[in-house]
């Protein structure tokens, strides 16, 4: 008597464990159904108290497809450089928010113009010499997303500029998940 129990018809023609896994968590949605049950969930992470930015998601979310689509080379350029633009826009914050006390008018306009072109020139140099943040698209999707977070009043603390950090890094980083949930609904000709 065997004591095997019968294969699979996948195990039968050699389809490897991993690859049988994969097709498994495919839910076969129309492509609008299945994008719009995951832009319906943004709406929760709006609400208090966190009051997180949703449209932080729907910006990374379009720039995983845009990049390429949700696969671990896109995501090896993505993850690392949206905090990098947010980081950047958050100095840019703080440099105007440190010298409006100083100046005002035109002089103060001048100023924020230069924390600007010095900030933002510093991202992609940076990005320039350190290949895994040579991705700029990537930077500038933190880099807008922080800036609406924090002018906009999102974030656990409105105009809070480490809070409205914090908002804009972990929504950017959902998009991308997002855009790999999106994929794992989609019915296979939708793709």
């Amino acid at each position: 008597m065997d004591s095997n129990p019968p294969l699979e018809p996948a195990q039968a023609i050699g389809v490897p464990r991993r690859a049988r896994r994969r097709r498994a968590i495919r839910v076969n949605l129309p492509l609008p159904v299945a994008a719009s049950l995951l832009a319906v969930t943004t709406v929760l992470s709006s609400l208090p108290p966190t009051n997180f930015p949703p449209w932080a998601i729907f910006i990374t979310w379009a720039g995983t497809f845009a990049s390429g689509g949700p696969k671990r080379e896109v995501f090896k350029k993505l993850l690392p450089t949206m905090p990098v633009g947010s980081i950047t826009a958050f100095c840019i914050v703080l440099g105007f928010n440190a010298t409006k006390p100083y100046v005002s008018g035109w002089a103060y306009i001048v100023v924020e113009m230069a924390i600007l072109g010095v900030l933002n020139s510093a991202q992609i140099v940076l990005g320039q010499l350190v290949k895994v943040f040579a991705f700029v698209p990537g930077m500038f999707f933190g880099f807008a997303s922080y800036f609406a977070t924090y002018y906009g009043g999102f974030g656990p603390i409105a105009h809070n500029a480490p809070a409205a950090l914090g908002a804009a890094i972990f929504m950017n980083a959902c998009g991308p998940l997002y855009a790999w949930v999106n994929v794992k609904l989609m019915a296979p000709e939708a793709h």
